[in-house]
């Protein structure tokens, strides 16, 4: 029965094989419409959460203050600092605390033969790379063994090494920072990061710790990161944080201004809501772009409905019931719109790969290879989204012809002209 429901259909849409190819382009061009958007917003998601997972995932940037509450005996207004011993005590007591790593910062030039450059000299600690998602292209990152041996090593951003060598290999030869020589243990491309802090990753050098200390004070630090065991557990972490600053240093752990604290787990779901936001919109406007196809896939089944009243009202007077004049007319509404929709993601497709491409962050990065741009891929999950809506503007399209069709009075039916 099912196959002969929908051999009829297929005969009668080729009754009129202009109209159905004009109602078909409706949705040709609205299923086009729902697939490039929304490939468009899964391209912008995926830009926007690579820059801005390139920072680090779950980093805590802990910033000193001044205490603003008396407590333990000592006054208010007593500048918290970042001692090595606090970080000692933190590794030992705060559980939830996964990694911690002291970070010092110069601003000093740097140079190589004639070719200079002033930019942040920065000394950390090994665990600081993989905190902060510094991956070298060429050569290495810092060690445990630089620190503890005071190497004078020194690890390159992109527009640094650009400055200094110009394009040639970097990695073995010898800079010079406030009149000391380091050797470049490592260099990486651009960091494609939408947050910083003292400046870009990208114009940034890295020196050990320790070594830092032959240059400069480092008996406190600019700045203090750490990572929780989970992302879960970010909040107790930075709990455990303040209370083991708050112990050394004799102020009060309730205290928010001793230690301003920042995560990027906090500041991940306005990225997400940005995402969602933007999904949820271009969804919508494809939705009523498809929407207006299956308008025109319903005023073509009802004028169907009208020019076959008479044969609708032989095939009842015949035996057939409602629910057959139904599915017929259902199912050549159906028809219609998988056969556009078929054509408009093969369509779509073609587009994709004809467009490829489209600038993003690229021109702002002077960036060509594409990496922050949004590319128009159309992925298994578009795809079933694509034919789920598709079924269901085919549904709803031809729901209402079909129901005006099975209510048709078979007498009356056959007394039509």
């Amino acid at each position: 029965m099912l196959e002969e429901i929908l051999r009829q259909a297929w005969t009668s849409l080729r009754r009129q094989p202009v109209r159905s190819c004009l109602t078909m382009a409706g949705i040709v061009w609205g299923i086009v419409a729902v697939t490039m958007l929304m490939a468009y917003g899964s391209g912008f998601r995926r830009v926007l959460m690579y820059t801005f997972e390139s920072f680090g995932q779950n980093v805590i940037i802990c910033w000193p203050g001044t205490t603003s509450e008396q407590a333990g005996g000592e006054r208010a207004g007593q500048q918290v600092k970042f001692e090595p011993a606090d970080i000692d005590e933190m590794r030992a007591r705060a559980g939830l605390v996964k990694q911690v790593c002291p970070e010092t910062v110069r601003f000093l030039g740097i140079s190589h033969n004639e070719r200079t450059a002033s930019t942040a000299i920065r000394g950390v600690c090994a665990d600081y790379g993989q905190i902060r998602h510094e991956i070298p292209t060429s050569g290495r990152w810092l060690s445990a063994e630089d620190a503890l041996y005071r190497r004078r090593v020194v690890f390159l951003g992109a527009m640094v090494r650009k400055k200094l060598f110009a394009g040639r290999p970097a990695v073995g030869e010898t800079v010079r920072i406030k009149g000391m020589s380091f050797t470049v243990i490592g260099t990486m491309d651009r960091k494609f990061q939408d947050m910083s802090y003292f400046t870009s990753d990208d114009e940034s050098a890295w020196i050990p710790y320790s070594t830092a200390g032959d240059l400069w004070d480092t008996k406190s630090a600019s700045v203090l990161l750490a990572t929780p065991i989970s992302a879960e557990f970010d909040r107790k972490a930075q709990s455990q944080i303040l209370a083991v600053l708050a112990e050394r240093q004799h102020f009060s752990p309730t205290d928010k201004r001793a230690v301003v604290m920042n995560s990027t787990t906090e500041f991940k779901p306005i990225y997400d809501m940005i995402c969602y936001g933007l999904e949820v919109l271009v969804l919508l406007v494809g939705l009523l772009t498809l929407g207006i196809g299956g308008i025109g896939v319903m005023n073509i089944t009802l004028v169907t409905v009208n020019e076959r009243v008479r044969e609708i009202g032989l095939r009842r007077a015949l035996g057939a019931r409602r629910w057959h004049i139904r599915m017929q007319f259902l199912s050549e509404a159906l028809a219609l719109t998988l056969a556009g929709g078929a054509a408009g993601i093969a369509l779509s497709f073609g587009i994709g790969a004809l467009i490829g491409t489209l600038p993003f962050l690229g021109p702002a990065y002077e960036d060509t290879s594409g990496v922050v741009d949004i590319h128009l891929h159309i992925s298994w999950e578009i795809l079933a989204v694509s034919v789920a809506v598709l079924v269901l503007v085919g549904v709803l399209s031809g729901i209402i012809p079909a129901m005006r069709a099975a209510r048709l009075d078979p007498v009356e039916a056959l007394r039509n002209e």
